[in-house]
Parts: structure tokens; C-alpha cells; sequence
């Protein structure tokens, strides 16, 4: 394949005389006449900053504006009659070249897998390889195409290892499992010709109504903030170098901002938020990730804020984001988001109007088809828009390509890629990432259970391995039927029946949703009475799928409800097996969290399994019967109604005053999560009981594991400001630490409070540090809480 710089450079040798005379100077040996005779910016030892200049200034208008268009659902028009890239197709529709395209490892663009599988590895691979062929020998400047796959919880790919959904990780408060996870997301991507990762999403979320709430990190900003650090660094490698590293891919940080509380709970929905809200809450784990890491791009979201649409605002993007947290990556469109401009929130009369807006807010790429950018030509011409806005856009698009790599070797090897994906160490890790993701909500003594007798295994989930959305297809999944008979074997007998079905289809890709019908589900429930009528223990697996939780991307498909209760008949499944007197678990997988009451009050124990990836039967069963103690935390506040939303524990000392005929109180709270052991937590000690505004302290506390079992605990740590000059919520979350514990064993973990840990954003929306009192707060959960004070002066 051909090489398009040259590695390294030899020093000329000057020849040495012994004659009194100037030595003659050799001529260059032949590797360093060959760099010095490329273009800058095809010299690999040049600062990326002077190659980018180069090339862009040997580049056309219509090659610039190339670079800033992407192609996904008009990949038909480059392929041939078998789906094979088409060259000569490829430059009838992109003389110019292109500066990127969308998840190559699917067929078409947005087509279910179910009706069209996408491409397994060698697949993809032939197919990115042609392309960067093409884009690198037959296009005038030869500029590599960047290819971009989602990696949300897992590559989105055929064959790729299937991780729990980013709430279930997040679930386990356990940021070296989120950065190892992505580490085995980046290499199996990057292995395939790709270079970006549309991840993490560092949204909280504060709505289980929207159906994006399963996309994300939970409801705290603290948490959200270690867990996208985690997740950048596993992608991108440790460090805040922007160079891509072999085996990482560039991260992209979505979805700036406010996405996770939108009007109503429903997706793009406005956000209504005020600057301060943004700057206490949005802002803080986008910042942190810039602040910490070289993180490559930021999506901007599709809401609008105080007015104004996320991607035309230049306050947003250009004031915050490099203004104030000097980011220097690419900004990258969401999804149409830019036409939307024009089509939703109705700001633009045309795809010119709406280009122009995005352009000057600072949005550089247009994904995923340029609709609206691919007028800039146009525009330029006509004088609407500046050349220099487009150079500059261009640039960073042009630093990520300099910066990925690709224009020295753009292209990947089958054997080597085949030999990293979903191998047997991606498959134990997706095994270990679920088991520390399940939370165990509530046991009466029932768990763990004992593989004797009859079990009955009973529930619409229990015979299927759900992924959630974004998904990829791996080689094997596991359900929890599976995982339940593998761990049995011949000790017990197992019984099965569905229960109810809950939806008539639980494709995430089909429009329509359809309810299945209640009169086959009343069958259907009578069935499983009679299948757990001679059974001495239920495992009852209910909760939620892939059609009732999910992405609204349009109006034809939807994915939020009105409502956090469960769907269908499941309710009713779960009294008809009550009834039998029976001693019943009941596992919950879904995506959001779900108003479980009856079911909480009444099951002899509940476990919040959340989507658990290809491996999440497997440790669910481990976790049934003991091999494994749970020691996941909720991520979110767990309501008992929807007339209770938006509720999260870090609010306002106003709010929750009460309700007139029902309680504030959450069905679980912010931080909960129980064992099969028992823990104690002792008092917070401070290194120091007074410091200055500009001052640290250390907290140190113990945790012993005063049960019979080995087991985790997450050592959680809150503030609270208890006298501020502007509002502060009754508790903030500042540090947090999960510990392995033998029995009887006891550790002291320690913390850091750091002025920034301390600060709040004044009347004047300054970072301050208030002297007063701090009350500093250490427990097991939000709720239970051992204080001791702190003065700041």
C-alpha cells in the first residue's frame, strides 16, 4: 500500500577532508531529499498546526466545504449492486473529496439489523479500506476520510463485545471498570479503519420519562464528570495528549447541553434552564472532561436553551466551551440537528439560513449527510458567508485527520482486527462489568438462593439477552434463563413461561410500537401460574425492552413516556404469582428507572439489573445464587410517581416541602444499593477543622465489613453550604470510593476537598469560595449520612 509520508529523516553526513580546507557538504541521503521534497503537510515531523495550514492553503472552496460533510443514509448512491463500494460512483458524487463517514459496519445507514445486517469485520474493513483508497490517490490532495462508529456501551457493530448500558456502568461507581470497558470499545473500533467514537453522553439526566435517560451516567453531576473522565481516558488513552494513540480511538462529549431535563420529559424538548442552573449542574461534567483530558470533539444537543437552539448557540460553543474551557477539538453536529434549525425549532427559513447559523455559532462538521453545509459553496460565493469561516471550521477538521494518523497509514488489517474482537478477555470483562453493575434493592433473607428443588424462571425478559439502545450484535449473548441453567446444571429443576409479552416487537430501530394484545398476555399469565404452581422459589424477570425506552428521534418514532410505571400486563403478572404463596424475586431490566411500588413492597427481594450487555445472564445468576455479591449503587433517584418528577436528591432547600396526600420521600434514593453482607461506616475525621477559602482538607473515614461474606462498598462523600449568598443544594456529592472487603476487614479511605470542591457561582456568576460552615457528610447512600463540620474562613 502506498505510504503518503516518509518515516523519519536521515542527517546528512558532511564529508570530512584532512586537507586545511571547508569540508564539502554531501548531498542529502536519499530518505531526507524525499521529505524535503513533500508537501509540508505530508511531512509527518512537522508540527500539525504548519501541516494544516499547508494543506488548507492549497485547498479549494469546494474541497474546504468537502471537509466539513459527512455521508450516511446516501450511502446507496456510492455503492454497487452487491453493497460494494463504488469508486467511480464515489467521484461523481464527491469530486471534492469528503470529510467523513458515518458507522461504515452498518448496510445502509438507519436500517434495523434485523431486516439488513450490517458488515462483520472483514466486511467493514474491505469497505474502509477501498474508501480511504480512494480518498488518498485519486482525489487531488489525497486527504483521508474520517469514519466515525458509535461506542456508547460497546461498538454498535456486528461481532463487537456488548457492554451493560452507560446507567447500569454508571450503576457501578467504579471508574476503572468504565475506562477498561471503553479501552476494549476503542481497540475493536479502531481496529476496523476507525478513528471516532460518538461517546460518551455526560447529559444528567433528571426525567425517567425520557427514554434517553438509559444513555447516560445518571442524575449527578459529580459522578457524570468521573465517569466521562473515565470513559474519554479508556477511549483516547490517559493524559490530555490530542495525539490518537495505536488501539484508541477520539472520543466525542455529548450532548452539550441541558438534554437530560427537557419540557415535559420528552426528547429535544426545550430545556428550561437559567445560567446558573447550566453553570451548577450541565456544566460541570463537560468541563471536567475538558479539563482533564484531550478530548478529540464535542456534539452540541438538539434542545434549545432560554430560546436559543444548542447548535446556533454561540454563547454556548464558542463563549464556554473555547472561550472559557479552552477546547480545541472539532464540534460535531448531532444527527440533522443542523437542519433542525430550519425544520424544528424554526429559527431558519432554509438549509442556508440554518448552515450560517450553525457555522457562526462554531458547529464545524454537519453529520451525517451535510445537508445543510453543502450550501456553503454557494453562500461563500454570493458574499453570506466569510471564507475565514470556513478555513476555520476547516481546521479542525483537518487537526483531528493530522492528529488520528490517518494520513500516514488510513488503512486496517482483517487478521489483527478479528483477533481483538470480542475475545475471551472483552467477554469476561463484559461479564465482570455487569456483575458489579446489578444494585439489590431490597432482600427479606430470600437471596442468596440455593439451586435445589424446582425454580421457576418466569418473565417477558427472561428469555432474551436485551442490549438497550445503540447496540451491537455480539457473537453470543446470554439470558437470564441461560445464566440460570448454566448455574444450576442438574442441582435443580427449571421451569419456564413468558408471563406476558410486552410489546408486540422490542426491535429498537421500528417505528411503530404496538402494546401486545391482553387477552393472549391473560393466557399467557395463566400459564405461567400453572408452569410455577409446584416451584419452591419464582425469579420473576420483568420490567422494560428496547421499544418502550429509547431514543425519540422523530415523530414516527418515539421512545419517552407520560408515565414511569411498567407497561402492559407485568403488573398483573407479578399478583397472579404472589398469590401462589410463593417466595418470588423479582429482577428488573429496563432503561429507565421504573415506579416499582407494589412490587418493591411485596417481592421477597428486587434487583435493578438494567440492561446488562451480552454477559448480563450469566451475572445475574451469579449474583441469584451467591458466587457474587452485589454491590452496585443507584446513579438516579428512583421515584414512586410521576407526579413527583423532577426528583433528584440534590435539590433545593425549598423544594419537596410536602405533598397533600402523599410523600416526597423516592421509592430509593440517590446513592442506594445494598449486599449480602454488612458494613459499617464510621465518622467523618478532617485533617483540619478550619481553612481558608483557598484552602484543602482531607476527610478520612472508616469502612469495615462487619458480615460473614467478602464484599463492596461504595463510601460515598457530600457537602452541604450551610449558609451561602446564593441558594446551594441540601447535599452535593464530592467524593466517592468502592472497596473490596474481606470479612472482618477495615480500611480507612480518604478524600480531598479542594477550593473547587468548595466553590459556588456567586450573585455576580463568579467561582467563589464562601467562608461559613460546611457540614461534611459520609455514608452508604444520600440518605444515611454521618456529619461532621467543617469552617471555611
Amino acid at each position: 500500500m502506498k505510504a503518503h509520508a516518509i518515516l523519519g529523516a536521515v542527517s546528512a553526513l558532511a564529508l570530512v577532508s584532512a586537507a586545511p580546507v571547508p569540508a564539502p557538504v554531501a548531498a542529502p541521503a536519499p530518505a531526507a531529499a524525499a521529505q524535503a521534497e513533500q508537501p509540508l503537510y505530508r511531512q509527518v515531523s512537522a508540527p500539525v498546526a504548519d501541516r494544516v495550514e499547508d494543506l488548507l492553503a492549497r485547498m479549494t472552496l469546494e474541497e474546504k466545504v468537502a471537509q466539513l460533510e459527512v455521508v450516511w443514509t446516501g450511502k446507496t448512491a456510492i455503492f454497487d449492486a452487491n453493497d460494494q463500494f463504488d469508486a467511480a460512483k464515489m467521484a461523481k458524487v464527491y469530486p471534492n473529496g469528503i470529510g467523513g463517514v458515518a458507522r461504515p459496519s452498518d448496510a445502509h445507514g438507519p436500517i434495523s439489523p434485523r431486516e439488513l445486517p450490517g458488515r462483520d469485520v472483514a466486511q467493514t474493513i474491505r469497505l474502509v479500506n477501498a474508501m480511504q483508497k480512494w480518498a488518498t490517490t485519486k482525489t487531488r490532495l489525497g486527504i483521508p476520510i474520517l469514519f466515525h462508529e458509535e461506542g456508547l456501551h460497546g461498538y454498535a457493530a456486528p461481532g463487537a463485545t456488548s457492554f451493560p448500558i452507560p446507567i447500569g456502568l454508571a450503576s457501578s461507581w467504579d471508574p476503572d471498570l468504565v475506562r477498561r470497558t471503553n479501552v476494549v470499545t476503542a481497540r475493536e473500533i479502531r481496529a476496523r479503519g476507525v478513528t471516532q467514537a460518538l461517546s460518551p453522553v455526560v447529559d444528567i439526566a433528571r426525567d425517567p420519562r425520557w427514554g434517553r435517560i438509559e444513555e447516560t451516567f445518571g442524575e449527578d453531576p459529580y459522578l457524570v464528570g468521573e465517569m466521562g473522565v473515565a470513559a474519554v481516558e479508556g477511549l483516547q488513552g490517559p493524559g490530555r495528549a490530542r495525539v490518537l494513540k495505536p488501539g484508541h480511538v477520539f472520543a466525542t462529549l455529548k450532548h452539550l447541553t441541558g438534554h437530560g431535563q427537557p419540557e415535559s420529559g420528552t426528547n429535544v424538548g426545550p430545556a428550561p434552564l437559567s445560567e446558573r442552573e447550566l453553570r451548577e449542574n450541565f456544566f460541570p461534567p463537560f468541563e471536567e472532561v475538558i479539563r482533564r483530558t484531550g478530548v478529540a470533539a464535542v456534539m452540541p444537543s438538539y434542545n434549545e436553551i432560554d430560546g436559543v437552539p444548542s447548535h446556533a448557540n454561540k454563547w454556548l460553543l464558542t463563549d464556554v466551551l473555547r472561550g472559557e474551557w479552552g477546547f480545541r477539538g472539532a464540534i460535531t453536529s448531532d444527527y440533522s440537528a443542523i437542519d433542525q434549525l430550519k425544520d424544528i425549532h424554526h429559527i431558519a427559513g432554509d438549509l442556508e439560513q440554518a448552515a450560517r447559523l450553525a457555522l457562526a455559532a462554531g458547529v464545524d462538521m454537519d453529520l451525517p449527510d451535510g445537508l445543510s453545509y453543502r450550501t456553503l459553496v454557494k453562500q461563500v460565493r454570493e458574499g453570506k458567508v466569510s471564507q475565514a469561516a470556513i478555513d476555520q471550521a476547516v481546521r479542525y477538521v483537518l487537526d483531528m485527520k493530522f492528529r488520528s494518523g490517518l494520513f500516514e497509514n488510513p488503512y486496517a488489517d482483517v487478521a489483527a482486527a478479528e483477533a481483538i474482537t470480542n475475545n475471551a478477555d472483552a467477554r469476561a470483562l463484559a461479564l465482570e462489568a455487569a456483575q458489579k453493575s446489578i444494585v439489590l434493592l431490597k432482600n427479606d433473607g430470600l437471596l442468596p438462593l440455593k439451586p435445589t428443588g424446582t425454580i421457576a424462571v418466569i418473565g417477558p425478559n427472561a428469555a432474551k439477552a436485551h442490549l438497550g439502545g445503540y447496540y451491537g450484535i455480539p457473537p453470543h449473548t446470554v439470558s437470564l434463563l441461560d445464566g440460570v441453567k448454566a448455574k444450576v446444571g442438574d442441582r435443580a429443576r427449571i421451569v419456564y413461561a413468558e408471563g406476558v409479552k410486552i410489546t408486540e416487537n422490542d426491535d429498537w430501530w421500528a417505528d411503530e410500537v404496538t402494546l401486545a394484545d391482553p387477552a393472549q398476555n391473560r393466557q399467557r399469565i395463566a400459564q405461567a401460574v400453572e408452569a410455577a404452581r409446584g416451584a419452591d422459589t419464582i425469579i420473576l424477570n420483568i420490567g422494560g425492552n428496547e421499544q418502550t425506552s429509547r431514543e425519540a428521534w422523530a415523530d414516527n418514532h418515539l421512545g419517552d413516556r407520560d408515565d414511569i410505571v411498567m407497561v402492559g400486563q407485568q403488573q398483573e403478572l407479578f399478583d397472579a404469582l404472589k398469590a401462589l404463596g410463593k417466595p418470588i424475586v423479582v429482577v428488573l431490566t429496563n432503561g429507565r428507572p421504573l415506579s416499582v411500588n407494589q412490587v418493591a413492597e411485596q417481592a421477597d427481594a428486587l434487583i435493578e439489573g438494567w440492561y446488562g450487555g451480552e454477559q448480563g445472564g450469566a451475572a445475574m445468576a451469579d449474583v441469584l445464587f451467591g458466587s457474587v455479591n452485589p454491590g452496585g449503587k443507584l446513579p438516579v433517584t428512583i421515584a414512586r410517581c410521576v407526579g413527583q418528577l423532577p426528583l433528584f436528591y440534590n435539590h433545593k432547600p425549598s423544594a419537596q416541602r410536602g405533598y397533600l396526600f402523599d410523600t416526597t420521600a423516592p421509592l430509593f434514593p440517590f446513592g442506594y444499593g445494598l449486599s449480602y453482607t454488612s458494613f459499617e461506616i464510621g465518622a467523618p475525621r478532617l485533617s483540619a477543622a478550619t481553612i481558608s477559602t483557598g484552602g484543602s482538607v482531607t476527610v478520612s473515614v472508616d469502612v469495615a465489613n462487619t458480615g460473614k461474606v467478602a464484599g463492596d462498598e461504595v463510601v460515598q462523600l457530600y457537602i452541604r453550604d450551610r449558609e451561602s449568598s446564593v441558594t446551594q443544594p441540601v447535599k452535593e456529592l464530592k467524593g466517592f470510593r468502592r472497596v473490596t472487603l474481606a470479612p472482618g476487614e477495615k480500611q480507612t479511605i480518604s478524600f480531598t476537598l479542594t477550593p473547587r470542591s468548595l466553590s459556588l457561582w456567586n450573585i455576580d456568576m463568579k467561582r467563589v469560595v464562601e467562608p461559613g460552615a460546611f457540614d461534611i457528610m459520609v455514608g452508604p447512600d444520600s440518605r444515611t449520612l454521618k456529619t461532621v463540620t467543617l469552617v471555611v474562613s
